[in-house]
């Protein structure tokens, strides 16, 4: 019986392996089927790098230039903030906090992961987005600068857990070295723990990054949703993600609009695709 049990939970496993490639595959085939149609009017050349996003125009103007500058913009703003934070903290969490300490600290951390995004963004609408507005003078708060601080917030609990399990898993002899040849606590940190676990930090850093770049409420609700090309951190701009989420219901189907959005699902799949196998490339370096 226990190998019959056995062999059971076996397969069990393995279809939900497989059923989990098989729905990712069929999700892009359904992307590339609808996202694929707006090829026909206009060209690959002209949606990418078209600066003019018109879709309800006449004639319809596809440029997604603007969405997907607003979006690096806003990640790499987010980046800047979060990953330095991120990673001081997982080593203040893995190599410094007192046991109780840590322990509090992780528990915060889940529960800041937890937090739904679009509560995260009621509370930067109430809050960040008047602060930016009267720090730097400026007509409206709504800004790439506002969606940055916000994303860095919520990329920072996947940044610090994932990281503080990779110095975790650095054996402690490496440390012990150190310390033996007389390295100072600081030196053993900064030269044998953080070399050492830097496949697992970079993980930690790109799935932040895949953490930003799939949100949608928190950007749509603060960063002003103005589809035009940001010349500043300090102006609206408008994501991928918050293109879909606010046009999807009034796009008609089957008109290029419908299409166009879908398109840029299938640019999200792809950039969201190609950081987790990254990040999943880097854990398997960690782990050899």
């Amino acid at each position: 019986m226990r190998k019959i049990k056995e062999f059971v939970i076996v397969k069990l496993i393995q279809v939900c392996g497989l059923a989990s490639i098989f729905f990712v595959a069929l999700i892009f085939l359904f992307l590339l089927k609808e996202g694929l149609s707006v090829f026909k009017t206009v060209s690959p050349f002209d949606f990418s790098f078209g600066k003019n996003w018109y879709p309800i125009s006449e004639p319809a103007q596809l440029g997604i230039l603007p969405l997907i500058s607003g979006s690096l913009l806003v990640t790499l703003g987010a980046a800047v903030i979060s990953i330095p934070i991120g990673v001081g903290c997982a080593v203040y969490i893995a190599e410094i906090a007192p046991l109780k300490i840590k322990e509090i600290l992780k528990a915060g951390i889940e529960l800041l992961a937890a937090i739904p995004s679009v509560v995260l963004g009621f509370i930067g609408m109430i809050t960040l987005v008047p602060l930016v507005k009267n720090i730097f003078h400026l007509p409206t708060g709504l800004t790439a600068l506002s969606g940055s601080i916000m994303l860095a917030f919520m990329a920072m609990p996947t940044i610090v857990s994932i990281a503080e399990d990779a110095l975790y898993s650095v054996p402690k002899t490496y440390k012990e070295g150190a310390l033996a040849l007389g390295a100072t606590h600081w030196q053993a940190i900064w030269r044998v723990m953080l070399p050492a676990a830097s496949s697992g930090i970079l993980a930690a850093v790109m799935l932040g990054i895949g953490r930003v770049i799939g949100e949608t409420m928190a950007v749509m609700m603060i960063t002003g949703n103005a589809a035009v090309m940001p010349n500043s951190i300090l102006v609206p701009v408008r994501t991928l993600t918050a293109t879909i989420a606010a046009e999807m219901g009034e796009a008609v189907v089957g008109s290029e609009h419908y299409f166009a959005l879908f398109a840029i699902g299938i640019i999200l799949f792809i950039i969201s695709f190609a950081i987790n196998v990254t990040a999943d490339l880097f854990l398997q370096k960690r782990q050899q």
